[in-house]
C-alpha cells in the first residue's frame, strides 16, 4: 500500500529480524537517554524553565535548546517530539521571537513543502503571533505556485479564506462570496488543468462547491396506536440520554416522561429513536390528540395529529423541498456549479481515464439535477469503475447510494409508500431513516450481502422482498411490528440460526426461503417451527 506516495516493500524474515534488532537498539538508547534528563531535571535544577538562574542563564538555556532542535529538525524535519518540544519551549518564554520562527517554516517548507508536522506549527506560530490571515494566504499563494501538488496549502486556504470572507449563517465549513469563489475557482482549475492525477487540487474544489452541514431537523414524527408508540428519525445520528441528548415529548401540551430507546434495541447513536405510549394518550374520547417532540440540543421541533378512529398519524419532511440528497456539493449557485461541469468535461475529453474528473463530474450532476442525470451518472459510473478497478467496491457503493436517493424523490413525487428497488444492482443500504413510512420494500435481483440494522428503523413495513440477493445476515430484520410477509428466495442462509431476528417480528406469518442451503438440511420443517412458532406459513 503507498504511504505518503511511497510504496511499501515488502521484507524478507531477515530484513525483518534486522529492523526489529535496531528498532531494540534505539529504544534502548532513548530510554537511557529519558532517564539522565529526568535525574538532570529535579527541583532546585536551573533547567526547569522559569524557577532559578537570572534571566541571562535563562536565554542562554533558551537559545542553545532552540539550537538543539533546529539541528534534531535537519535530521529529523518529521518528528513529532521535536516540533511539539519546540511549543512547549516558546509557550514559556515572556517574549519569543516568532517571526523568526516563521523564517524557521518557510526554509522547511522550501524543502519539503508538504511536511503536514512543520505546517501544522507554522500555524501554532501564525495564531500566536497574530498573524493577518491575509499574510498567510499570500504565503500559500507563493508555495502553490511552486507545486501545485500541495495538499497541506490548499488546506490552509480553506481554513484562511472563511476568516477573510465571514458570510452570516455559513455554517462551521464556511461559505464564499461569489467574487472569491470564481477567482479561487479559477485558480484551482489551472491546477487540475496542469496536472489533472493530483488530488489535492480535486479535493480543494470540493471544499469550494460544498456547502455547510444541513441544520439540525426533525425529520419525521410517527404516531402508531396498534403499538402505542412514537417514532422519531432526525437529521444526523444522535444519542439520548439524561447525560447526552434530551427530547421532550409533549402530548395535547402537556409534558410525558417517556423512555427512549432505538429500533434494533442497541440504544447506540442512531437517527431514529421511539418509546411507547400510555393509553390515556391515545384514547378515542377526544377528536384529536397532538403530539410535539422537542430536541432541545439541536434547537428544534416537530408535531403531528392523531385523529379520532385513525390508527396512525405522521408528519415529516420532503426530500423533494428539503434537498436532503444534495449536501456533498451546494445547491446555492447552480450557474457556478454547471460552468464547473462544463470545464469538467472539457477537461475529460482531454484526459478520458482521469478518475479525480469522473467523480467531480458525477457529484456535479448530483448537485444540480439528481433525476435528470441519472441515465448519464451512471454511464460514468461505468467509466470509472474501468479506470478505476482498485475502487470498485467503493464506488458501488456510493452508486447505490445515489440510486436509493433518487428511488427515494420519485416515491415521493409519486405520493406513495410503496418503494421498488429491484434490479437496480444494489450492494449497500443507506437512508434508511428516510423510509420511515414505507409500507412495501422490493429490494430483489440486487448484490446485497446484508439486511443491516438500521432496516428496523422501518415501523411501518408489511412487506419485504429480497430475492436473488447474496443475503447472510438478517440482523436488520429485527423488532419489525407490521411485517406480514418475508421473501428472502436464492439468498446464502446457511444456517437456521441466522433466522433468529425473525422471532422478535409479532405478525409475521410468511416466510419464504426457498433456494437457500439451510433449505438442504435434514429436518429442516421441524427446526424452522420450533424456531418461528408464529409464524403460519414457511416455504422451503
Amino acid at each position: 500500500m503507498p504511504t505518503h506516495g511511497r510504496l511499501k516493500v515488502k521484507t524478507s524474515e531477515e530484513q525483518a529480524e534486522a529492523k526489529r534488532l535496531e528498532r531494540e537498539q534505539k529504544l534502548k538508547l532513548y530510554q537511557t537517554a529519558t532517564q539522565t534528563v529526568f535525574q538532570k531535571v529535579g527541583p532546585s535544577d536551573v533547567l526547569r524553565l522559569g524557577v532559578g538562574g537570572s534571566p541571562e542563564e535563562l536565554a542562554a538555556l533558551v537559545k542553545a535548546e532552540l539550537g538543539f532542535l533546529e539541528s534534531c529538525l535537519r535530521v529529523n524535519p518529521k518528528s513529532y517530539g521535536t516540533w511539539h518540544h519546540r511549543c512547549w519551549l516558546l509557550g514559556r518564554l515572556p517574549e519569543p521571537n516568532w517571526a523568526r520562527e516563521l523564517e524557521l517554516c518557510a526554509r522547511f517548507l522550501e524543502v519539503d513543502e508538504r511536511n503536514f508536522h512543520c505546517w501544522d506549527y507554522r500555524r501554532f506560530v501564525a495564531s500566536q503571533a497574530a498573524v493577518p490571515p491575509a499574510e498567510e494566504l499570500a504565503f500559500t499563494d507563493s508555495l502553490i505556485t511552486r507545486n501545485f501538488s500541495n495538499y497541506s496549502s490548499w488546506h490552509y486556504r480553506s481554513c484562511l479564506l472563511p476568516q477573510l470572507h465571514p458570510q452570516p449563517d455559513s455554517g462551521p465549513q464556511g461559505r464564499l462570496p461569489e467574487d472569491v469563489l470564481l477567482k479561487e475557482l479559477e485558480l484551482v482549475q489551472n491546477a487540475f488543468f496542469t496536472d489533472p492525477n493530483d488530488q489535492s487540487a480535486w479535493f480543494y474544489h470540493r471544499w469550494l462547491l460544498g456547502r455547510a452541514d444541513p441544520q439540525d431537523a426533525l425529520r419525521c414524527l410517527h404516531v402508531s396506536r396498534d403499538e402505542a408508540c412514537l417514532t422519531v428519525s432526525f437529521s444526523r445520528p444522535l444519542l439520548v440520554g439524561p447525560s447526552t441528548e434530551t427530547l421532550l415529548l409533549m402530548v395535547n401540551e402537556s409534558p410525558l416522561s417517556v423512555e427512549w430507546r432505538t429500533p434494533d434495541g442497541r440504544n447506540r447513536p442512531s437517527h431514529v429513536w421511539l418509546c411507547d405510549l400510555p393509553a390515556a394518550s391515545l384514547n378515542d374520547h377526544l377528536p384529536q390528540h397532538t403530539f410535539r417532540v422537542i430536541w432541545t440540543a439541536g434547537n428544534a421541533q416537530k408535531e403531528c395529529v392523531l385523529l379520532k378512529g385513525r390508527q396512525e398519524g405522521w408528519c415529516r419532511d420532503s426530500a423533494t423541498d428539503e434537498q436532503l440528497f444534495r449536501c456533498e456539493l451546494s445547491v446555492e449557485k447552480s450557474t457556478v456549479l454547471q460552468s464547473e461541469l462544463e470545464s469538467c468535461k472539457e477537461l475529460q475529453e482531454l484526459e478520458p481515464e482521469n478518475k479525480w474528473c469522473l467523480l467531480t463530474i458525477i457529484l456535479l450532476m448530483r448537485a444540480l439535477d439528481p433525476l435528470l442525470y441519472e441515465k448519464e451518472t451512471l454511464q460514468y459510473f461505468q467509466t470509472l469503475k474501468a479506470v478505476d478497478p482498485m475502487r470498485a467496491a467503493y464506488l458501488d457503493d456510493l452508486r447505490s447510494k445515489f440510486l436509493l436517493e433518487n428511488s427515494v424523490l420519485k416515491m415521493e413525487y409519486a405520493d406513495v409508500r410503496v418503494l421498488h428497488l429491484g434490479h437496480k444492482d444494489l450492494t449497500v443500504l443507506c437512508h434508511l431513516e428516510q423510509l420511515l413510512l414505507v409500507t412495501h420494500l422490493d429490494l430483489s435481483h440486487n448484490r446485497l450481502r446484508a439486511l443491516p440494522p438500521a432496516l428496523a428503523a422501518l415501523r411501518c413495513l408489511e412487506v419485504l422482498q429480497a430475492n436473488d440477493n447474496a443475503i447472510e445476515s438478517l440482523d436488520g430484520v429485527t423488532n419489525l411490528p407490521r411485517l406480514q410477509e418475508l421473501s428472502l428466495c436464492n439468498n446464502r442462509l446457511q444456517q437456521p440460526a441466522v433466522l433468529q431476528p425473525l422471532a422478535s417480528c409479532p405478525r409475521l406469518v410468511l416466510l419464504n426461503l426457498q433456494d437457500n442451503p439451510l433449505c438442504q438440511a435434514v429436518g429442516i420443517s421441524e427446526h424452522l417451527a420450533e424456531l418461528l412458532p408464529s409464524v403460519s406459513s414457511i416455504l422451503t
